[in-house]
């Protein structure tokens, strides 16, 4: 496994991006879980945020594209609005453990 970061690095509610190994990521922290994603709309294939950690609307609740304004559930990475309607951003297998947040493989490994 590999460490992405401390556990205190992502507060409830909250959402940060990395890039590791070359792969730009998301992470999400909702109801006491981590979501992590590849940082890439499958829209278009570009970066989801339009400013460092900004990933979530305004309400919280939605992961959303800052380019075309696509909306994705945090638990499922599902866009449920938007030009990509119906697909989903690429979750990346996470555990949370002994302080810190791990991911199973590399983002592209699968």
């Amino acid at each position: 496994m590999i460490r992405l970061c401390a556990t205190t690095a992502l507060p409830e509610g909250q959402s940060r991006g990395f890039v590791l190994q070359g792969d730009r990521l998301l992470a999400v922290r909702r109801d006491g879980r981590v979501h992590v994603y590849l940082n890439r709309c499958p829209h278009r294939g570009i970066p989801l945020e339009w400013e460092a950690d900004r990933f979530l609307d305004d309400s919280g609740s939605l992961i959303q594209c800052a380019t075309h304004g696509a909306l994705f559930l945090i638990e499922s990475g599902e866009c449920v609005a938007g030009p990509c309607a119906g697909e989903s951003l690429t979750a990346v297998p996470s555990t949370e453990e002994d302080g810190g947040i791990w991911l199973h493989d590399t983002p592209c490994d699968g």
